[in-house]
């Protein structure tokens, strides 16, 4: 009778948990989507803006002291963001309220001038403010504080992006990396669902591309995508110490955030200039679209690795995460040509691979893989991100991701360097 008794609490227990976090997560993913729907659609407007006026991109580093400006006036450090996200996860779940409209204006702001960023940056800083404040309002402990932001994350990502089921394993995924929150999976989902639903409301529609040509299972094709997955590897490499490095430097040599942001504005105009082009200024959906189609320039990869490093290592705002698609489509396209795979189908794997080694989140990207183009080729899509996540060591665009477990042996990451 006590087993009975104990197994229907239980039961109660599971269930009254379950009915608390769906409307939570419901709650945060309503309120993500149409934050996320407008930014998603402010961005959209000032690069329509500035592609219509190119001279806008001349009134970048007028930009950049402006960004500069707000975050001085809001006594905001410029480097806090996606890793302040990170920490409050693992700590207690707060995030500043200034967090979210510093980040929606100063991104805008990048955008609109020509700066070479992304959206996922925002995405995640807005989505965790507002999982903290809904945390907040429904008074939640430290434990299931930390869970709504996630919850945040994962709806403000799922609307920018169309990804609902790639948001919410990215959201539990890079945090700690080796290690799932599982606990958070359907918090995260509903969460994503919703913020996905209303998007579409706004007439959002998800990023989504379609493969001409997927080739066949077989093992040259096996061989020729680990090749482009060890390319993806050292690509990612490259682009996360270009990017750490350049923003280190760059704060060494101006310590003054508003020369510093001046300065690389500068830099980047004159880039543009000698480039004689504007492909590599905001986020470059329509040469990631190109590269798809199977057309790009060889080192089309490597210029967007240097014009995103300079900007986000000057100050300015929205992430790295779109640019590395640009990156990895560009290069998947060259090398998969070169090795003998149709280009657009080298393209893709190589968008989802070199995501998966800057944040070294597998399941994620072979997720993310299937949101973008369909399950056919899945099987070659999961090699390339697997030696691309192997391969690339410990780097990564986040300072405050942990790795939790080696990527070698089965055993905790500090371990493996005793």
């Amino acid at each position: 009778m006590e087993q009975i008794e104990h197994g229907f609490k239980t039961a109660v227990r599971f269930v009254l948990t379950f009915l608390t976090w769906i409307i939570i997560a419901a709650v945060t993913g309503a309120v993500g989507g149409v934050v996320g729907s407008l930014f998603h659609k402010s961005v959209e407007q000032v690069t329509v803006l500035r592609e219509k006026h190119d001279f806008l991109i001349f009134l970048l580093p007028l930009g950049g002291l402006v960004i500069a400006g707000l975050y001085k006036l809001c006594k905001r450090s410029d480097d806090t963001g996606t890793n302040q996200i990170f920490n409050s996860v693992r700590e207690d779940g707060k995030v500043s309220f200034w967090v979210a409209p510093l980040i929606f204006i100063s991104t805008v702001i990048t955008h609109l001038f020509g700066g070479s960023a992304g959206r996922e940056g925002a995405a995640l800083q807005l989505g965790g403010t507002i999982g903290s404040k809904i945390g907040g309002l429904f008074r939640l402990d430290k434990k299931d504080q930390s869970m709504v932001v996630m919850c945040g994350m994962s709806g403000v990502f799922s609307a920018l992006f169309g990804t609902p089921l790639t948001a919410t394993f990215f959201a539990i995924e890079v945090i700690s990396v080796g290690s799932l929150y599982y606990a958070a999976i359907i918090p995260c989902l509903a969460s994503a669902l919703t913020a996905y639903w209303i998007s579409r409301l706004f007439g959002i529609e998800p990023v989504k591309f379609a493969l001409s040509d997927i080739p066949v299972l077989s093992w040259p094709n096996i061989g020729r995508v680990i090749v482009l997955g060890v390319g993806c590897a050292v690509v990612s490499i490259i682009f996360c110490f270009t990017i750490h490095k350049t923003e280190h430097y760059m704060k060494k040599l101006f310590k003054n955030t508003f020369i510093r942001a001046f300065v690389g504005g500068l830099v980047v105009v004159g880039l543009t200039l000698l480039v004689g082009n504007r492909d590599y200024n905001g986020s470059g959906m329509n040469i990631i679209s190109d590269a798809i189609s199977g057309k790009c320039v060889p080192y089309a990869f490597l210029l967007k690795i240097i014009f995103t490093a300079v900007t986000i290592g000057a100050g300015y705002k929205g992430g790295e995460i779109v640019p590395t698609f640009f990156a990895g489509s560009t290069l998947g396209c060259f090398l998969g040509n070169a090795v003998g795979l149709p280009a657009g189908f080298g393209a893709a794997v190589g968008l989802t691979a070199l995501f998966c080694g800057v944040v070294n989140s597998p399941i994620s990207s072979i997720i993310l893989s299937i949101e973008l183009f369909g399950s056919q080729g899945l099987l070659l899509f999961a090699i390339a991100c697997g030696v691309s996540y192997m391969l690339s060591g410990y780097y990564g665009l986040y300072s405050s991701q942990k790795i939790v477990y080696s990527k070698l042996r089965l055993e905790l990451h500090n371990e493996a360097n005793t």
